[in-house]
């Protein structure tokens, strides 16, 4: 590390302790709204340019946005909660990261979706609350749509639409994601799933 590195370094720490008391290191600029319905965890790590958001549509329902412990976001990740999103203790998520429970209209095929005629800012906003176990391994320009549960020490590759679950212990890749391995406890060995 640079001098002048170093003293950027020492500056976001000192910053980080001011602003953010619980966390290792933020890195700014950082852009936060809805921080009252936000729980950032102990030990949070940021890289520059995070978007983190609480939306509260009513006032009967408030949104909760929760961090574990010792997560770390990298640059540029940008997660948007209007219901729940909970990310549990040390996952690492890589950069350009995009984390949602909502979505501007619905497209199911069914009696209430959205109409093209209808701008999507003004669309009925979907929600369907995410949660990422434990241990997760989130890759660089991954999407994670509403309503998706990852299990534990799942591992998803770069630039994956994650639209559906991920079981725990699994790594899935692709667009839409899929399973493409499992981790066998008994070998210790990350092992091929078959595709019948």
């Amino acid at each position: 590390m640079g001098f002048f590195e170093g003293i950027r370094l020492g500056f976001a720490l000192l910053r980080s302790k001011l602003h953010f008391p619980a966390a290792r290191l933020v890195r700014f600029p950082i852009y936060i709204r809805g921080r009252k319905y936000i729980d950032f965890g102990h030990a949070l790590t940021t890289g520059v340019g995070c978007r983190i958001e609480a939306f509260r549509l009513s006032r009967e329902e408030a949104p909760r946005l929760t961090f574990g412990n010792k997560v770390q976001l990298n640059d540029y990740v940008h997660i948007c909660a209007l219901r729940s999103i909970e990310i549990g203790d040390d996952v690492l998520m890589a950069s350009h990261v995009y984390i949602s429970d909502n979505s501007h209209g619905e497209y199911k095929g069914c009696d209430s979706d959205s109409s093209p005629e209808e701008p999507p800012i003004e669309r009925s906003y979907l929600t369907a609350p995410v949660k990422i176990g434990a241990r997760v391994w989130i890759g660089e320009g991954v999407m994670i749509l509403p309503g998706v549960e990852i299990g534990a020490g799942a591992v998803i590759g770069a630039h994956s639409v994650v639209n559906r679950d991920v079981p725990a212990d699994c790594i899935a890749v692709g667009v839409p994601a899929r399973v493409i391995k499992k981790y066998n406890r008994s070998s210790k060995r990350w092992e091929r799933v078959s595709r019948d």
